[in-house]
């Protein structure tokens, strides 16, 4: 997904995106009951369902009958994790692709790689990092992953919140101070943003290696 530097830094600011972050659906969610909070949730208890599915849970493969609740909860984790990555993604595509202005400066001074140098085109932007670079991007994202699966308790999986990141979930303390309803609402919508920024970001792909193959877009992104 990487479209530039820009792009890159975007992307790994993505796992501390919460929900407090986008605006909620104009319609009002039903709010979960706090019994519904836990790892013992059903899946009709779990958030996420809106007029968009009928008002019931998209599930056509019918995993959800197959699955406890503890694999339900990661799940939740698992799409929260690729909704954040798939926001982060459409939005720097769209920011380079739109001929938004790039970081200035060196992203390499000993071999001379600036950031602009790396251009707007994502693939050859990633390619064009020294490798130093991607093994740092990688290894922070790799960190951020162990502190989310090791050091939040109880995991989520075990009644836990799904999506926290130590340090980093929340750092202003902005949830703490919204009612339990609005809190909803803004899961909700975060539920619902990632998920069509994962369409999106499936279709600026197919876009990219197939041209006009995605109505309404470029022949070339």
């Amino acid at each position: 997904f990487f479209a530039t530097s820009t792009f890159i830094s975007v992307a790994m600011l993505s796992l501390t995106v919460n929900s407090v972050s986008f605006n909620g659906p104009a319609l009002a969610p039903r709010v979960a009951p706090a019994a519904a909070a836990g790892v013992r949730m059903g899946v009709s208890d779990m958030e996420g369902t809106g007029p968009e599915t009928g008002g019931k849970v998209f599930d056509p493969m019918g995993l959800s009958k197959i699955a406890s609740a503890e694999t339900l909860a990661w799940y939740r984790a698992a799409e929260l994790k690729h909704s954040r990555v798939a926001m982060a993604a459409v939005t720097g595509w769209a920011w380079v692709s739109s001929g938004g202005p790039l970081f200035p400066g060196y992203l390499s001074v000993e071999q001379g790689v600036t950031f602009e140098s790396l251009g707007r085109d994502g693939y050859a932007a990633w390619a064009a990092v020294p490798e130093a670079g991607k093994f740092q991007i990688l290894g922070v994202i790799g960190i951020l992953e162990i502190l989310s699966e090791s050091a939040v308790k109880p995991h989520y999986m075990a009644g836990g919140t799904p999506g926290k990141v130590p340090l980093l979930w929340d750092p202003l303390g902005f949830t703490a101070k919204l009612s339990p309803e609005t809190l909803a609402r803004k899961r909700l919508a975060e539920l619902k943003n990632g998920r069509l920024a994962m369409i999106g970001v499936m279709s600026l792909v197919s876009a990219h290696f197939i041209p006009n193959s995605v109505p309404l877009l470029p022949g070339s992104v």
